[in-house]
């Protein structure tokens, strides 16, 4: 009988496994040395501020697996011979495998800064890490964090939340500066600056140094300032868990090499999720190490191994983030700074952390890409505007269909046409209070959902 192990536990390989058992009963096994479980990663700052514990964290049951009879086995995995299918564990044990997936995923970076290993200094990416900073933060007064990529903010916000002073140290000269336009990098900085948190703009780490204790106990700059501090938080990205790989005769760049259908140049071994690195015929290749690629990545493999070969096809670019308490999506395309023959319609609230930027071609009007902070929107909505090339004129007109916030939340799109036109004069909006209330009930627009 035909054997599936999947080597890591996170949403991409547990999706595998998922949806295999729906359409297969080949035997199945996940294989991981972080938990017994699968647990939501994204939930890791939730159990140390007291918002949840590590049980509310796992979306299964513990019954669920041997209900649906996927094994699992907590252990690492040592070698891989891809001729005889046959893994070696940790512990001596011996797997067999007719089909295997690679689902390692990422590792935190580190640049071989001096004292990068000193107690007290640590990165925050798994269970054992958070285990880590409970420990590491018990008697911390002051922290730095390292790199402004969204595991910081998330260190920050779990520091803060114990009374922990936080200095964080960023390479560009704005917050999330290759990713946020200067107008949004603003918003974010200054909220979190009411939350407490410290910005030191265009700074690098250069060496941390230890106590007496043999703890950290400060760091220096690019800049040559020195910062008194007993935590360091490590958040200048990850990279894909390749060492398994590289070693097992799989081919690998920044990660596990594979084609459109997640086939490696092994036969019956494919990789998924952050690890995986899929070749495109013109550009770069990609990564694409978020929760929902991993899922979508999972599900396509999950019909391949059962005999629908799918080819993988992640659509829209999507992805989504909390910045303290405001919410952040982004559908499309929007460059951080401006491109030839694209254009952007910005609109902030006055007062609050709330904002809209859509972005389009200069000469089509054809939208490209939304960035929202604080107004929810729906994801099919804006999938189907973006697909079908929708222009920014109707895309306005029709932005409550979007909106995806509770019932008894305040809109904006009123606000956002009224701004609109103020910019935009010659190509004035209009919209009756009828048209605003029956909108979303248009055919266009159930078709579309």
């Amino acid at each position: 009988m035909s054997k599936l192990v999947i080597i890591g536990n996170g949403i991409a390989g547990v999706t595998v496994a998922r949806h295999v058992r729906k359409r297969s009963d080949i035997e199945i096994m996940i294989i991981s040395a972080e938990t017994e479980h699968f647990f939501s990663r994204t939930a890791l700052m939730y159990i140390f501020m007291g918002h949840m514990t590590y049980e509310h964290t796992k979306p299964y049951e513990d019954c669920f697996w041997q209900k649906n009879r996927i094994d699992l086995k907590q252990d690492y995995v040592d070698e891989i011979n891809t001729e005889t299918k046959v893994l070696t564990l940790a512990s001596g044990e011996k797997i067999d495998y007719s089909q295997l997936v690679m689902a390692t995923g990422s590792q935190s970076n580190k640049f071989g800064w001096p004292g990068q290993d000193l107690p007290g200094v640590q990165t925050l990416f798994n269970y054992q890490d958070l285990l880590l900073m409970e420990e590491n933060s018990k008697h911390a007064k002051h922290a730095v964090i390292v790199g402004g990529g969204l595991i910081g903010v998330e260190m920050a916000e779990m520091l803060i939340s114990r009374g922990i002073e936080v200095t964080f140290l960023v390479r560009e000269e704005r917050f999330w500066g290759n990713i946020l336009p200067d107008d949004e990098a603003k918003l974010v900085q200054q909220h979190a600056e009411i939350h407490g948190v410290h910005f030191k703009f265009s700074t690098e780490l250069n060496t941390i140094t230890a106590g007496n204790n043999g703890r950290v106990n400060a760091i220096t700059t690019s800049t040559g300032e020195e910062l008194a501090c007993d935590f360091v938080g490590l958040s200048v990205g990850v990279h894909p868990s390749i060492t398994l790989a590289a070693k097992s005769n799989m081919a690998v760049g920044r990660g596990i090499l594979v084609n459109d259908f997640l086939e490696t140049n092994i036969a019956d071994v494919y990789a998924v999720g952050d690890c995986a690195e899929i070749e495109v015929v013109e550009g770069r290749n990609r990564i694409e190490p978020l929760w929902y690629t991993g899922k979508m990545q999972g599900e396509t493999l999950a019909r391949t191994i059962t005999g629908d070969k799918t080819k993988y096809d992640r659509g829209i670019w999507f992805n989504s983030a909390k910045f303290f308490d405001v919410e952040y999506q982004t559908y499309g395309f929007v460059a951080n700074e401006p491109i030839d023959g694209i254009d952007s319609f910005y609109w902030q609230h006055p007062k609050e952390n709330i904002c809209v930027r859509i972005t389009y071609q200069t000469d089509t009007q054809v939208v490209t890409g939304v960035n929202t902070f604080g107004i929810r929107m729906r994801h099919n909505i804006w999938q189907h505007w973006l697909s079908h090339h929708c222009t920014l004129k109707y895309v306005l007109q029709n932005l409550r269909t979007a909106n995806f916030d509770p019932e008894l939340f305040r809109h904006y799109e009123k606000n956002i046409i009224t701004a609109f036109n103020k910019q935009y004069p010659s190509n004035k909006l209009t919209l009756s209070p009828l048209q605003w209330l029956t909108k979303r009930f248009t055919k266009e627009q159930t078709n579309a959902q």
